[in-house]
């Protein structure tokens, strides 16, 4: 009636190849996660020429990826209203990461550089940077 399957099958179990690729867990994907997040900021923040807040976002990152972040070289030519806002809004991600890892020091910096930049697209005269 049927033909018997002469093929090795292609599906295999859950438990094969559980050591055929590196896993990470939650807490280093979180980790990765948020030395991206933070070297973007990091990356605006050099263009916008805030140099005190780039190397306190700097030391984060070299903390989270264990050697020193590659600082920003390039300008992009937008406004710095434009710079702010991106920078907010990364901030904000980081914050949210830090925040489900329970890093409280990336978390403090983060919020910190939200006020910072929300301040600046508010017209303050400067940006507040977070202390050492």
């Amino acid at each position: 009636m049927y033909e018997p399957i002469r093929t090795k099958s292609v599906h295999r179990m859950a438990d094969d190849a559980h050591d055929a690729y590196p896993h990470r867990s939650r807490e280093e994907e979180l980790d990765i996660q948020l030395a991206g997040h933070l070297a973007a900021l990091l990356a605006v923040t050099d263009e916008l020429g805030d140099t005190e807040g780039g190397e306190l976002i700097a030391r984060q990152v070299a903390r989270l990826r264990g050697a020193p972040p590659a600082r920003h070289a390039a300008l992009s030519g937008a406004s710095a209203r434009d710079l702010h806002g991106k920078a907010h809004a990364l901030a904000g991600r980081a914050l949210v990461v830090a925040a489900s890892r329970a890093d409280t020091a990336a978390a403090i910096l983060a919020a910190e550089r939200m006020d910072a930049h929300t301040a600046a697209l508010a017209g303050a005269p400067s940006l507040v940077t977070a202390a050492p």
